[in-house]
């Protein structure tokens, strides 16, 4: 099977992946519809991608050593105690943490950038609807509607294009918050006591702080870090919702509430070990954003000519280490779908059949991790490495942290 008219919504990490997988399978003409009309390589969140999965995915063209990357190889993870001698904390384990991190920024605008020139990426064109037709899919924008012989969802966990198909597929509100920064590695205070290759855990009850440096895109690198924690329960969020009714939302960089600020700056100073705590302070406000955690995953991948992949699909919570890799995975697997079949009804049950699994797997992983390291934390001040290890081994069941192996 070779040609056809494909449609990709949504046009970030997971939709160019997306419309470089139909390009390579075969497709005659790709159209890229995003919603944004500028600023997605301005983002700046950090993400990894296991050295296993990196090379999996460097094999399929996905990714290669010229996009910008700092390496890690260990995870130590720290507690506050004042008798420590380190304002890191006092070191309660070590393990192998082989991993590469990205900018979310630098990332997709190297992914944009291998698009061929014949996929027409529309920047500024949100679909208004995705309507089934004979042999084929309509898509509406405000210019107009097109036919298509297959959709490609990749337009986040707020899908249009799911909500069409699967409408009744919410996100599940999981009770507690990510907060997120990053700012220049300049800014950071005695980078002497933290290593560029270790990945920081600054663990507390009821939560922890994962600290990591990225890529700027400009040859020099950031400090990342992600703070979970829940929220507590007399806390007036501001979000001006009920996160149990009407499902996630989040707050941009600059939006934090004055009691949500008041309780990071409570973490902070009285929950981490020091030095984790003045480099969260040390974060400008504007380089602040809060997302609510919740995961979800859709009961198929595929429904007639319409296709999820990424957060459309399926979302795992970020404690997996795995949210950019399985949208990468989900575009390997829809290219060989699509060279290899002989009809389009072939190639969308081919890629059901894998994708629907790694994405439930995933989804069950991210709530296992939630509950380990946020919602029901063991006495970290207690721990030791054998300990560590050994709870860790549980937590990490199947051993999918990182991402499953393709073909898995």
């Amino acid at each position: 099977m070779r040609g056809g008219r494909v449609a990709v919504v949504g046009g970030s990490v997971a939709g160019c992946a997306a419309a470089l997988a139909a390009h390579r399978g075969g497709a005659d003409e790709v159209t890229v519809y995003e919603r944004a009309a500028g600023g997605l390589a301005e983002r700046g969140v950090g993400l990894a991608v296991h050295d296993s999965r990196y090379a999996e995915l460097e094999s399929a063209g996905y990714l290669d050593a010229a996009m910008p990357w700092v390496q890690l190889r260990r995870r130590r993870w720290y507690v506050r105690d004042a008798s420590a001698g380190t304002a890191v904390g006092r070191e309660i384990a070590a393990m192998p943490f082989p991993f590469r991190t990205y900018n979310w920024g630098p990332l997709w605008r190297e992914l944009r950038g291998r698009l061929p020139h014949g996929v027409d990426f529309r920047a500024g064109s949100p679909v208004r609807q995705v309507v089934p037709v004979s042999d084929g899919v309509e898509v509406v924008t405000d210019s107009g509607s097109a036919r298509h012989d297959l959709v490609i969802g990749a337009d986040g966990y707020r899908s249009t294009v799911r909500a069409a198909r699967f409408g009744d597929v919410r996100p599940a509100y999981a009770g507690y918050l990510a907060w997120r920064g990053a700012f220049p590695e300049a800014r950071l205070a005695d980078p002497h006591l933290w290593s560029a290759d270790d990945c920081a855990y600054a663990v507390f009850p009821g939560g922890h702080v994962i600290v990591y440096r990225i890529p700027d895109g400009a040859g020099g690198r950031r400090v990342n870090w992600v703070l979970y924690t829940a929220p507590p329960p007399d806390l007036d969020l501001g979000l001006g919702l009920d996160l149990r009714l009407t499902g996630p939302t989040g707050l941009p960089p600059g939006g934090l509430t004055r009691a949500l600020a008041a309780h990071l700056t409570h973490v902070a100073d009285e929950l981490l070990p020091p030095y984790w705590g003045a480099l969260l302070r040390a974060t400008a406000p504007d380089e602040l954003f809060l997302q609510p955690m919740y995961d979800f995953a859709a009961p198929r991948c595929t429904d007639g000519r319409v296709l999820l992949a990424g957060d459309a699909a399926a979302v795992a919570r970020p404690h997996t280490g795995a949210g950019a890799v399985k949208a990468l995975q989900d575009a390997t697997v829809l290219e060989s779908a699509l060279a290899t079949a002989d009809t389009w009804a072939d190639a969308l049950d081919t890629y059901d059949t894998d994708r629907t699994v790694s994405g439930r797997a995933m989804v069950d992983l991210g709530r296992r991790l939630g509950g380990a390291l946020v919602q029901a934390t063991p006495d970290w001040r207690a721990m030791d490495q054998s300990a560590m290890e050994a709870w860790w081994r549980r937590a990490d069941g199947s051993g999918a942290f990182g991402g499953r192996r393709l073909g898995n």
